[in-house]
């Protein structure tokens, strides 16, 4: 009996070994079917702002060989104050590409460069991602708390992306992941205004609900666990944008799931309702 339990066991630790090296062998191959670019400046050669010079560069990760492919702009989370961009794991090798984003920051930038800046980024997308073989009309912009608040004032104020003569409408979907919905905690900040206390003025993304705005998808943790009225302002943008007329809106709350780690389901969520928005007609 020791010698059988022996050669099973050692027959079981070839295959589980072979399992693996099988495994890893399919990874690579697949990996090798995506390309990472980093670093891309998204502003003019010409511009001479050393931190907008640091800070505005972008990650391009897309399928190689591919084409008319679906793209999500992704802002990182951080308070306006802090972060880096990356590509969420939950996004990598799902058939579409994606572009990491970064901003300047708060205090050494001040409101509303960090806007700027995002919506100069995706101003760069839809010039130049069909030159990796994007589709334009497949442009999804997204992000998690700080990240969604600016995926959001992008898509409803349009007078950014106006001013590189892209209508922000022209964005597939819009997916804040506990994205603030009223004047960002950090704007208050900067002016000297209670944090806990709410504030909407033109940089609160709800003062811009609008029905012709892009599909939008919001996503937040549980109610229970994340940040001060971060679901209920969710909530409020859901009611109001249903109210102004608005007819593509889906709001979730992942229930058990803070406001740190909602970001990784709500990626598998995005993925489903992107497929399902790509699937609509226009």
């Amino acid at each position: 009996m020791q010698t059988l339990s022996f050669s099973i066991s050692k027959f079981m630790k070839k295959f589980i070994s072979t399992i693996v090296l099988f495994s890893l062998y399919l990874s690579s191959i697949y990996c090798q079917n995506y390309i990472l670019k980093e670093n891309v400046s998204y502003i003019p050669a010409e511009d001479t702002d050393a931190y907008k010079k640091e800070r505005c560069k972008l990650d391009i990760y897309y399928p190689n060989g591919k084409t008319d492919y679906t793209t999500v702009v992704w802002f990182h989370g951080g308070g306006l104050e802090g972060g880096e961009k990356g590509i969420p794991d939950e996004l990598k090798n799902k058939g579409i590409a994606v572009v990491s984003v970064n901003y300047r920051l708060s205090p050494k930038a001040k409101n509303p460069a960090y806007i700027e800046d995002a919506a100069q980024s995706i101003a760069w997308v839809f010039n130049n991602i069909s030159s990796f073989g994007g589709n334009t009309e497949k442009i999804f912009v997204s992000g998690h708390s700080a990240g969604g608040y600016l995926a959001l004032m992008v898509a409803l104020d349009k007078s950014y992306l106006q001013k590189y003569n892209i209508d922000a409408d022209k964005i597939k979907g819009t997916i804040p992941i506990s994205g603030q919905t009223n004047t960002h905690y950090t704007i208050k900040k900067e002016r000297n205004l209670a944090f806990d206390i709410p504030y909407i003025d033109e940089y609160a993304p709800i003062s811009h609900a609008r029905k012709d705005a892009s599909p939008m998808l919001l996503v937040t943790g549980d109610k229970r666990m994340e940040l001060t009225a971060r679901y209920e302002e969710n909530a409020q943008l859901n009611a109001i944008m249903k109210a102004v007329g608005h007819k593509n809106i889906e709001f979730y709350e992942l229930q058990g799931f803070d406001h740190g780690n909602v970001y990784a389901p709500a990626c598998l969520l995005m993925l489903n309702w992107i497929n399902k928005i790509n699937k609509d007609k226009k």
